[in-house]
């Protein structure tokens, strides 16, 4: 049997994606890199509820901010998520 470690960070990623909110902002940064402002327009959800979904997504290491000047633009990190959200998303 193999390390529960391993499952279990399997399952935290899962975890973190499997929120809607958090899944649609993953999948469209996998299409585009985008600032929060862009989220926050493509959602229609207030900044608060978007920042604390990006705030789990940053701390699973699925996402990173590069800042520009006053501007942090998001973009999918984790090879991982990429390929299982691109995979999950393109069976619609």
């Amino acid at each position: 049997m193999k390390d529960l470690a391993a499952y279990k960070e399997k399952a935290d990623l899962l975890k973190a994606l499997a929120h809607p909110t958090r899944l649609c902002i993953v999948h469209g940064l996998i299409e585009n890199d985008c600032n929060v402002n862009g989220i926050i327009e493509c959602l229609q959800m207030p900044q608060s509820t978007v920042s604390q979904q990006l705030a789990v997504l940053r701390n699973k290491g699925i996402i990173e901010g590069r800042r520009s000047g006053t501007v942090i633009c998001y973009s999918v990190v984790n090879s991982e998520v990429r390929r299982l959200v691109t995979m999950l998303m393109n069976n619609e």
